[in-house]
């Protein structure tokens, strides 16, 4: 690791866990985070849970795992650049969709019409939630006790409504200051994983096609560097070799910007970064066509009507789901059944935003093809 930036997350300076703890004798406490996020159930689930295909509908597309792992890798290529702290970069990326829903942004969507009355539902609070409660593995305490650097950057953004409900975590909003640089940056991470990937996997599933992506400038350009160069590739090696350059424009523009803006303010600690504007974002003109891509595939992806009429089939699910458990607790797990007599409708949604894709369409199936289980 690159020496740490004077303004850089220092886990022997961490404002701390939740819980007291002796500290590792052999991880910093980073580390330390990273790895209690691998070993969690949250994170086992996120192989079956998927952001744009069912997971039923292939094995090649990218899974909320796959996609996580992405992140982690780049974020740790750019906090490196920024002489940032690999490791807090790293452990948020791996549990920054800890709370996402079965079905991706259609079951999330969904969930959040059922509990309208009860709080909504909000896949980034979610992840907080797991880390924070709903991990049951440690003897003196619920949840992970992760760092508060850590629990800072997986909240990405929040109301001040609910910020108000979170105590130390939620309290940037309130004050309106920024999270550390390891935050800032794992977001713009994620971003530049899920735009270009989902071309990937678009690409791959017929969706979408190169001739309609060759008229959005970022992939335009970069998809002409690769012909040049090679002429006669054949399609999936066009496609690889132009994605791949895609994340690599994005991802150098984002920390010469970055170091550009972080010079001309010369923080001198973490603190004063949290005294600045966010430091970490892509040039103008960069930020301008990476914007384009996403109104692009917005479009012409996430609305294709092969993708809605998958996430009108999810959103069902859920729905009927929520209802079948608000309606008799009696059918939620154990666990589930006890929380309940606190907080219903919180129980059930957070049982079912637990739940991976082919476990939903399990439990489903259960509970309304009566056929299948007599």
């Amino acid at each position: 690791m690159n020496p740490l930036a004077p303004y850089a997350a220092n886990p022997a300076l961490s404002i701390g866990r939740q819980f007291n703890e002796p500290p590792s004798t052999t991880r910093n406490a980073f580390q330390r985070d990273r790895d209690r996020i691998i070993h969690s159930t949250a994170f086992r689930r996120l192989e079956y849970k998927t952001q744009v295909f069912v997971n039923h509908e292939g094995d090649l597309f990218r899974t909320r795992l796959t996609h996580s792992l992405e992140v982690a890798q780049m974020a740790r290529g750019i906090a490196r650049t920024l002489n940032l702290h690999e490791d807090l970069t790293e452990a948020i990326a791996l549990a920054h969709d800890l709370g996402h829903t079965p079905f991706g942004h259609a079951g999330q969507d969904a969930l959040n019409e059922c509990m309208r009355d009860f709080g909504g539902f909000e896949h980034n609070l979610q992840s907080l939630r797991v880390v924070e409660q709903l991990e049951q593995r440690y003897a003196e305490f619920d949840g992970l006790n992760l760092t508060f650097e850590v629990r800072e950057g997986i909240l990405k953004h929040c109301s001040i409504k609910n910020a108000r409900q979170l105590g130390d975590v939620g309290q940037r909003f309130i004050d309106k200051t920024s999270p550390s640089l390891e935050a800032q940056l794992t977001n713009y991470a994620d971003e530049i994983a899920y735009n270009n990937h989902d071309i990937d996997d678009g690409l791959r599933s017929g969706l979408i096609t190169i001739e309609q992506l060759s008229k959005v400038e970022l992939f335009a350009q970069n998809l002409a560097e690769v012909k040049t160069k090679y002429p006669k590739l054949e399609q999936k090696r066009l496609i690889h070799e132009t994605v791949r350059r895609m994340i690599n424009t994005l991802v150098v523009d984002l920390c010469t910007q970055s170091a550009h803006n972080i010079a001309q303010q010369q923080p001198q600690s973490i603190a004063d970064i949290r005294q600045l504007p966010p430091l970490v974002n892509f040039s103008d003109e960069i930020a301008a066509q990476n914007q384009k891509l996403k109104q692009f595939l917005r479009k012409n992806l996430y609305h294709h009507y092969k993708v809605n009429r998958m996430s009108a089939k999810a959103a069902r699910i859920v729905r009927e789901l929520f209802a079948v458990f608000f309606e008799n607790t009696g059918l939620l797990p154990n666990e589930f059944q006890t929380y309940a007599e606190i907080d219903k409708p919180r129980a059930v949604a957070d049982y079912i935003a637990g739940m991976t894709d082919r476990y939903a369409i399990r439990e489903h199936r259960k509970l309304f093809t009566v056929e299948e289980y007599l």
